[in-house]
């Protein structure tokens, strides 16, 4: 699940508005069918009106999709199966209907990933020049976009790869795996740069880039320790621990970071969903059962202001971040409004008696 910027076709100037797309990718028995909601970018994703497109779903052979990765630029979904991936590409037909879809599947894109057996992990960088994917069996395997050149190949056949995650600036890929430290590698020597160790039962599980306000990095870890779950930062110089807090008890299942760097999101295993600030990581936000199953999935918009949740109970969820503005006098004004105006009428009332008690 994606958010991507596209441009409609040549319009009058009063039609023309560039479109912000969430490409979800609905993963049905024997097809693959990514899902487009288009949001006007001049209205909040929250208050906007969500427009659904309904594409005709792909065959896939009876073949389900385990991971997906949405292409930022609108290059395509890659869908990882249990023997490869593919490339789905969509295309908007003719007319004035731009919320329809045409979905074909690319068979050449991904020659080098049709036999690779599954990939737990997939991604693009966040322009969409460098695609990533790492195995069930352990090999992790980075190229160029859309040619396909080889720029890290990692066999690995004794531990899986759970997550890994583009730095903004394309110079660095975390990738974590189901045991073992996390690694850091520089896309532009191919090397590995950096372990980032566990703490004494800490099990490694979701690795994020995020750009502060002074455009500096840091990279959030989220790990699980005993009965908690808890993100770890790290300076993205010294490649060292930063900081460390113990956020849930529940184990985290989805993990995201706001594109303005300001938020951080969990979701964990009882379907409930967080909201933290990535200062403090304090709770600002939390929906309790927000689904009723497990949280797959969580999307921040463009503009931070709202969360997409998506979960193994077939349900989708959109939630303001936003914290909610006065109209006017705040709540805890008008209460001490009140109780100023009592202890006034009751001393107007007793005054007398309150000036008897005071000694002569």
């Amino acid at each position: 699940m994606s958010w991507i910027r596209t441009r409609p076709r040549p319009r009058p100037p009063h039609l023309r508005p560039p479109w912000w797309h969430l490409v979800e990718a609905e993963a049905r028995a024997g097809a693959a069918c990514p899902t487009r909601w288009s949001s006007p970018p001049s209205t909040p994703a929250l208050q906007g009106r969500l427009q659904r497109s309904h594409p005709s779903p792909l065959g896939t052979e009876e073949q389900v999709p385990y991971r997906m990765a949405v292409h930022p630029r609108g290059d395509g979904v890659l869908c990882a199966f249990p023997n490869g991936c593919r490339l789905v590409r969509w295309e908007s037909p003719e007319g004035d209907d731009q919320h329809s879809l045409v979905l074909r599947s690319d068979q050449e894109a991904l020659v080098k990933l049709n036999d690779v057996g599954l990939q737990l992990a997939v991604s693009f960088s966040g322009e969409g020049s460098i695609l990533a994917t790492g195995g069930e069996d352990g090999h992790l395997r980075v190229f160029k976009w859309p040619g396909m050149e080889t720029v890290i190949e990692e066999p690995n056949a004794k531990t899986s790869v759970k997550d890994l995650s583009f730095s903004s600036d394309e110079m660095f890929l975390v990738v974590n795996r189901s045991s073992g430290p996390s690694r850091v590698w520089d896309l532009k020597s191919s090397e590995a740069l950096a372990n980032l160790p566990r703490e004494q039962g800490e099990i490694f599980g979701f690795c994020r880039f995020s750009t502060k306000s002074d455009n500096s990095q840091i990279l959030f870890v989220t790990a699980m320790q005993g009965d908690y779950g808890k993100i770890i930062s790290w300076n993205t110089s010294s490649w060292t621990r930063i900081g460390s807090k113990k956020v849930t008890r529940d184990v985290i299942s989805a993990f995201s970071v706001s594109p303005d760097g300001t938020l951080l999101a969990i979701g964990n295993i009882e379907g409930s969903i967080s909201v933290l600030g990535s200062r403090d990581m304090r709770v600002v936000l939390t929906v309790k059962k927000a689904h009723l199953g497990i949280v797959t999935t969580l999307v921040f918009s463009q503009d931070s202001r709202a969360l997409l949740s998506t979960s193994f109970d077939s349900t989708a969820r959109v939630t303001s971040t936003e914290s909610p503005k006065s109209d006017g006098i705040s709540l805890w004004s008008m209460v001490l409004a009140i109780i100023l105006g009592i202890l006034v009428y009751y001393y107007m009332q007793h005054k007398e008696d309150l000036l008897a008690m005071l000694p002569q």
